[in-house]
């Protein structure tokens, strides 16, 4: 019995990191769409859907060691950590989504993504955060969930440029309607990857919960 509930709880760990890579294309996907390397918010929907099915099927997953094992404190620490992070892995798969959906009203002012904004370092800090949570899960690495905690910080910090850079553009003596127009769908994509890097907290502090059994908020 406990073999079978071993091989289980492999099972959960494998479609955790499958979940996990999902995120991490979600993100990448959208990534590139803003950043005008071309038009991949159809493979960011087709990818939160696919987000959408995992987090359903590690459900029952869960919902079936629970109900069918005998699991110790440890593995339902490990199961019930599990159900909570894939609430914020889906969370992570409609941002994804957002931000692709906003890409497709941008269309002009590419050129200050790269020399005026700091959009694309939010992006890679909040793709860093998401891969370390899961690697922190599966390697259930307490240090690696720590550093993705602290990690926040960085991308409050990169937020908090990206306004005060948008502001800039906005007070500047050239800016119009148009500009406005950019300037209010950065801060809501800005906002959004904000909000994923919170999710790769959050799933990071689960991570110490299944570890320790303490969940610090």
């Amino acid at each position: 019995m406990r073999n079978h509930f071993d091989e289980q709880l492999e099972l959960l760990n494998v479609e955790l990191i499958r979940m996990g890579a999902l995120c991490e294309d979600a993100i990448s996907y959208a990534s590139r769409t803003l950043m005008g390397e071309g038009d991949y918010s159809g493979d960011v929907y087709r990818t939160d859907r696919e987000i959408d099915q995992k987090e359903r099927d590690i459900e029952n997953l869960c919902m079936r060691l629970l109900l069918q094992q005998q699991p110790v404190a440890r593995d339902l620490r490990q199961v019930s950590s599990a159900l909570k992070m894939i609430s914020d892995m889906e969370r992570i798969g409609d941002q994804a989504s957002d931000i692709a959906e906003i890409c497709s009203f941008i269309k002009s002012h590419e050129g200050l993504l790269d020399s005026k904004l700091h959009i694309r370092d939010m992006a890679e800090a909040t793709m860093r955060m998401v891969t370390q949570s899961i690697d922190s899960y599966v390697k259930k690495d307490l240090n690696i969930a720590k550093e993705v905690i602290l990690y926040d910080d960085v991308v409050d910090d990169l937020f908090g440029k990206v306004k005060q850079e948008l502001i800039a553009l906005l007070g500047s003596g050239s800016a119009d309607e148009e500009m406005g127009e950019f300037c209010i769908d950065m801060l809501m994509i800005a906002k959004y990857f904000e909000r994923i890097g919170d999710h790769a907290t959050n799933i990071a502090e689960w991570v110490e919960f299944s570890i320790t059994g303490t969940h610090f908020e």
